[in-house]
């Protein structure tokens, strides 16, 4: 499944839910992904299995992807995913180990 398909997938569960679904939850929706992303690092260091863990990141791929649709709905994630893969892979080390072993 692709980002754009995984989108529509996400409007259908909010508007069958009833979840929030305008632009001004935009700053709720990722909060939510943000609080997500805790809960997932919560249950890595609790050595929970693997399969809760994924499902919080999940959760915040969800949230992420709703909030892309209400604040860039013009936009196909598909398209800007292969865009910035392409830009960060055409960057030199800045950041992680690659970095450190440079000399300054």
């Amino acid at each position: 499944m692709h980002l754009e398909e995984m989108k529509k997938q996400i409007e259908n569960l909010v508007i069958t839910k009833g979840f929030y679904n305008k632009p001004e939850d935009i700053p709720k929706k990722l909060l939510f992904a943000f609080i997500e992303l805790g809960e997932a690092s919560d249950a890595w260091k609790k050595g929970l299995p693997q399969e809760k863990i994924a499902e919080e990141l999940i959760d915040v791929i969800f949230y992420v992807l709703d909030a892309s649709r209400l604040a860039c709905p013009d936009m196909n994630l598909d398209v800007v995913f292969r865009n910035k893969l392409e830009k960060n892979l055409g960057r030199t080390f800045q950041y992680g180990e690659g970095h450190r072993g440079k000399q300054v």
